[in-house]
């Protein structure tokens, strides 16, 4: 689709999302975008990522916005973006739009945990409790260390439980109870668990003795060219004008009225920082915070802002190997090999060693990458044949994706800003993935 284009079919679906009291501001946009096109004979070709946004599609609740990106190796090949990233003050969702991306998170986490191994600051087999300061055990398997590689593949036998983030003034080895360890002996079984990148977050404190946000900034986003950053520390004024907030229609993920309006969920900041951008019952001195002692703060397993093009950017960074090309100039983060190794498959369902599968979502998990199956017939396969690596996000409304498809050379990219009624609750299409994921990411598989 031409950019003139899809602003014209941006504009249109924006009307329909906003409602009523916005459509005479609409209006005027579409009617802007029409005389600016005029000169273009052609009719736009409409997009099903549109016809989410609009609700014409009967297979999916409706959305209240979507961006998708697709790259090549080296460059952007398609991005469009359809609805409000503010309803109330009817801005528009663009491709600039910053997002939270939620567990997408953890794969950038990963990326900076691959680069600390390689600086030799870290070891992914290495007991982790020697970089911590304090014991971290299994109580039904004192003997078993935990390592990296178990909780960067959710393999340690940590369990969400009670909770998995904490306050800025406790301290992780406070918080940490028998009720956070599942079944399974660490390294015997995988568990998706947002702790683990908690406890991942502490280990890279505690090992270079920084803060977490300012960890991923030196070793991810800046040298990567990223206006991004974990609860925005690290991002940008401008990138907070651009944050898009997150919908649902309800009041939370147990609440829903879809014939209700859109409800913001999260990032409804307009325009200015959180004077307390981390979780804190008694003041917010971040400047006291002493690295190692609670990395949860900065939300490691689900926190990152970023743009969707940025996070396509990170997803060719993978694809070309750990090295990417940005402007006149070749940044390599990774070695080939560490690449290698984090798509290497850590666990797989089916092969002896248990799991839970995440509602057929996870089939196969990395050292940091989730990855899908390609299995004829499996659960995880929005696309046939689909052996892709990268990660999923939901929460607060959005649900997103960034996934690498190394047989094609693709990168795509995506993040619907919220829906109108539980995506999990409506009749699956072609994998467990909702049925608006699988729409999507057939869309940008084209």
């Amino acid at each position: 689709m031409r950019p003139m284009a899809s602003r014209i079919v941006m504009a249109a679906t924006l009307a329909h999302a906003a409602g009523s009291a916005y459509r005479p501001v609409m209006r005027a946009i579409i009617t802007a975008a029409l005389l600016l096109a005029a000169p273009a004979a052609a009719s736009p070709t409409r997009s099903a990522l549109a016809d989410l946004v609009a609700g014409t599609d009967a297979r999916a609740p409706q959305l209240a916005g979507v961006i998708g990106v697709v790259a090549t190796r080296d460059r952007v090949v398609r991005a469009e973006a359809h609805g409000l990233a503010d309803i109330a003050a009817a801005r528009p969702l663009t491709t600039d739009s910053v997002v939270r991306v939620a567990s997408i998170s953890k794969l950038v986490v990963a990326i900076a945990v691959w680069r600390l191994v390689e600086q030799g600051k870290l070891d992914p087999d290495r007991d982790v409790s020697l970089y911590l300061g304090w014991r971290l055990r299994h109580p039904q398997f004192p003997d078993r260390p935990v390592t990296l590689r178990q909780l960067l593949s959710h393999t340690s036998g940590i369990v969400d439980g009670p909770g998995y983030g904490f306050a800025l003034e406790e301290r992780l080895a406070d918080r940490l109870t028998p009720q956070h360890w599942g079944p399974g002996a660490p390294g015997g079984r995988f568990e998706y668990a947002n702790l683990n990148y908690g406890i991942i977050a502490t280990v890279m404190e505690a090992a270079c003795g920084e803060r977490f946000d300012r960890l991923m900034t030196q070793l991810v986003l800046a040298p990567l060219g990223i206006d991004a950053g974990y609860n925005w520390q690290g991002a940008s004024d401008a990138a907070i004008a651009r944050a898009a907030v997150l919908y649902r229609k309800g009041a939370d993920e147990a609440h829903w009225d879809p014939a209700g309006p859109w409800v913001p969920q999260v990032d409804d900041l307009h325009g200015q920082r959180s004077p307390c951008p981390v979780r804190s019952t008694a003041g917010c001195d971040l400047a006291a915070y002493v690295p190692g002692r609670n990395g949860t703060i900065f939300s490691p397993q689900g926190g990152l802002r970023i743009s969707l093009p940025d996070l396509a950017r990170i997803g060719q960074l993978l694809l070309r190997g750990g090295e990417i090309a940005i402007g006149n100039r070749s940044v390599r983060l990774l070695k080939p090999a560490t690449v290698k190794a984090m798509f290497t498959p850590v666990w797989q369902a089916g092969t002896g060693v248990p799991g839970d599968d995440y509602q057929g979502q996870m089939l196969c998990y990395g050292a940091g990458p989730h990855c899908l199956s390609g299995r004829a017939g499996a659960t995880d396969q929005p696309v046939k044949g689909a052996r892709w690596w990268g990660h999923l996000g939901e929460a607060y409304g959005l649900l997103a994706g960034l996934w690498v498809d190394q047989r094609r050379g693709r990168v795509i990219a995506y993040a619907l800003t919220g829906t109108a009624a539980d995506p999990f609750k409506a009749p699956r299409l072609v994998s467990h993935f909702t049925s608006a994921e699988d729409i999507i990411m057939a869309e940008l598989a084209q």
